[in-house]
């Protein structure tokens, strides 16, 4: 299957370190003046659902290439940063954060052709570079310098394929954070580019067929609505032949019948298959094949539903090996005769587990990866279901990255926990021994750190898991300030993860807490079904009762709890901080989805109707939509200090929604807190940005959250 490569410098990962500074009450503290910017409101614009009448009195702030929202985002960003300066320890911050960041990053490396590849970054590098040297060893060298892509460093690398010999290479870019991207094409033996740059490329790397040519998906550009807003529809896998110009590609599927939303596409190892992905939402696939050894071979159905995931993780001359979650919510490999891979001649391989499963092969065995409360544990099994040994993982945390191709000797996986910094190990696949292979140089000692895992009880009498983060003899005393993360959606699972943003917490006597609230995936698709649609309001109730746990248990307090999400998570926080205004002091809704009734009219938003449901569809979805939509249930009240962030290239997430939101929330906020918005420039939906661009905007974040509470971090 293709190989491709993301960088992990432009990630924010969340952590802890190793002064033993304790904060302190902001001596000459008091509330800086705001002045918010007129915003029109047009009580003419009402949408009728189902008979109910919806004002929408922002909705020219959709408009985004408009010289109105133009000048209002110019307007907004000036209030907003003219607050940041006034807080008289920022600049500490900066200085503190910077210095935190400023260590050697790698990657996991990967064996391709002659060459071991990997992404470095010397520490305060905008984006990562790409090294290679050759597995026989030579002095590392230079294949990819993403920094030379754009003068300040806003174009990224957003993902890397080669060609079974390794002799070819594809990249994907992304300028600005856009989701769409282009596709460049090399000689990797050469570090040459071959052909022409191919364009107007979403959700979709490239996946090669030998030397010759590669399969990728595109969407045509939107008709309505500008580029970064317009809706898209139906994906189109195509192949490029190298050498040829890019319109004369030729279209292999999604191209007739129902518009179908995302589409992907592998390459087996041996170079045998087609696998093709087809999606309507973003939980539920169909499963092709084709065969490439054999012209005009149709494209075969393996699973057409798209009523659960199936993924093909292997294969050899005579089955394939499937992940699937159908009939096994935590997910189960079955064996699929290539011949014959109708459903009815599906076999089991490895059974499903109590633990949510993620499959992968490396040198011709099977590794299992299971979520155990959160927390990864890994086995490693042969071809006939029998399972080797359990791997043994540096402690309890995240790993990930055990899959190579089949005929090497070994692998290499990172591990990192909220204590611990992501690691790169390198595994020996025959006997299942590993050894430390890069370890990076943070300013941490996590011996003075610790997190714990406690099960709090939600309204419905849940019990939902949660790590808690601190550190060692800190008195629960009710004045820690906290700061609690969660998501809860789209199956997406919060594992622990080390960040040195979060250093800045914890070295001023913070507390880090994320809870696995319902909507993610940590206990599989039911896990995952509880937090969707109708059910939706579980996970806020989770994400609410987390909070009143730690101030129950005197961790914090209310006057010293931040609550933080982004996407999906932006609207978690902002329906938690609309239904309860008093939960915390101060609120981060980042990038958030939050108009429900609107969000599918926008780039791929339709996808997202499988979590939310939408408000046409019918009247019991609106009505539900309504009643916790952010944007519309932002009501007179004394609100938390609310810093909003989003960007102008956010394409995935439009940046509407968070516009739209802060102008109803500061017209009607009652109390003293601010609340303002931070919109980025040349900046998407969060992959991709800049060094700089994420020391700038975690130092507003910890300024904004400090100065709110009345604490100064003690930094000279």
């Amino acid at each position: 299957m293709k190989k491709i490569f993301f960088p992990f410098a432009g990630v924010l990962l969340l952590a802890s370190c190793n002064s033993n500074k304790t904060e302190t009450a902001v001596e000459d503290y008091k509330p800086i003046a705001v002045k918010y910017p007129e915003t029109k409101k047009d009580t003419s614009v009402h949408d009728n659902y189902f008979g109910t009448s919806v004002a929408d009195p922002y909705r020219w702030l959709e408009n985004d290439t408009s010289a109105e929202t133009g000048a209002w985002v110019k307007a907004e960003n000036e209030v907003t940063q003219n607050y940041f300066k006034q807080i008289p320890f920022r600049d500490a911050i900066h200085k503190r954060y910077e210095t935190l960041f400023n260590y050697e990053k790698y990657s996991a490396p990967s064996k391709e052709g002659k060459y071991i590849y990997y992404y470095k970054n010397s520490g305060l590098q905008n984006q990562s570079v790409v090294y290679r040297e050759l597995i026989t060893g030579s002095e590392p060298e230079v294949f990819l310098n993403p920094n030379d892509f754009s003068a300040d460093g806003t174009t990224s690398l957003a993902g890397m394929s080669f060609s079974k010999d390794g002799s070819m290479m594809a990249y994907n870019i992304s300028e600005g954070g856009s989701d769409w991207q282009k596709i460049i094409v090399m000689d990797a033996n050469a570090k040459k580019q071959v052909g022409d740059t191919m364009t107007d490329i979403k959700f979709s790397g490239a996946s090669w067929k030998d030397n010759d040519g590669f399969y990728y998906a595109t969407y045509d550009r939107p008709k309505e609505g500008s580029f970064l807003q317009g809706k898209t529809e139906r994906h189109i896998l195509k192949y490029h032949k190298i050498g040829t110009a890019q319109k004369d590609d030729k279209i292999i599927y999604g191209a007739d019948g129902p518009a179908i939303r995302y589409i992907g596409a592998g390459i087996t190892e041996d170079q045998k298959w087609l696998v093709i992905y087809a999606s309507e939402a973003t939980y539920g696939n169909a499963l092709y094949v084709k065969d490439l050894t054999k012209p005009d071979a149709p494209i075969v159905a393996v699973a057409a539903d798209f009523k659960n995931q199936h993924g093909i993780i292997d294969n050899d001359d005579n089955n394939f090996y499937i992940q699937t979650d159908r009939d096994a919510p935590n997910g189960k490999i079955m064996v699929v005769p290539v011949n014959n891979p109708a459903e009815a001649n599906w076999k089991p391989l490895i059974d499903t587990k109590a633990e949510v499963l993620s499959a992968s092969t490396a040198g011709g065995f099977i590794f299992c990866s299971y979520l155990k409360d959160a927390v990864t544990k890994v086995y490693q099994y042969d071809h006939s279901g029998k399972q080797i040994r359990e791997i043994n993982l540096p402690g309890l945390g995240s790993a990930n990255g055990f899959g190579s191709k089949k005929d090497e000797k070994e692998l290499f996986f990172s591990f990192s926990s909220y204590t611990v910094p992501n690691s790169i190990y390198k595994l020996n696949i025959e006997n299942g021994t590993s050894s430390l292979y890069k370890q990076p140089k943070v300013q941490f000692k996590p011996e003075e750190y610790e997190s714990k895992q406690v099960f709090y009880t939600s309204k419905d009498g849940t019990k939902v898991p949660m790590i808690i983060t601190y550190k060692k003899g800190i008195e629960l005393d009710g004045k820690n300030p906290c700061l609690l993360y969660g998501y809860g959606g789209f199956s997406v699972s919060l594992t622990p993860y080390f960040s040195t943003s979060s250093i800045i917490l914890l070295e001023n006597g913070g507390i880090y807490a994320v809870p696995n609230i319902r909507g993610g995936g940590e206990y599989g698709e039911s896990w995952h079904q509880q937090g969707i649609k109708t059910k939706k309001q579980n996970v806020f109730d989770d994400f609410m009762a987390a909070a009143q746990w730690l101030v129950d248990n005197k961790y914090t307090s209310r006057d010293k709890l931040a609550i933080e999400g982004g996407s999906n998570g932006g609207l978690l926080v902002g329906a938690c901080i609309t239904q309860q205004p008093d939960m915390c002091k101060v609120a981060f809704p980042a990038v958030g989805v939050m108009d429900m009734l609107r969000y599918h009219k926008f780039t791929a938003g339709a996808g997202w109707a499988y979590d939310y449901g939408t408000s046409e569809e019918s009247k019991e979805m609106f009505e539900y939509l309504y009643k916790y939509s952010p944007v519309h249930n932002v009501k007179p009240a004394a609100y938390p200090a609310t810093l909003v962030t989003t960007a102008d290239h956010d394409d995935r997430v439009v940046p509407a929604h968070s516009f739209k939101f802060a102008a109803q929330m500061q017209a009607n906020q009652t109390g003293s807190n601010p609340v303002l918005i931070r919109i980025e420039t040349k900046a998407g939906h969060g992959a991709g940005k800049s060094t700089q661009q994420i020391i700038d905007e975690q130092t507003d974040k910890w300024s904004f959250m400090f100065y709110n509470m009345n604490i100064h971090p003690d930094y000279k």
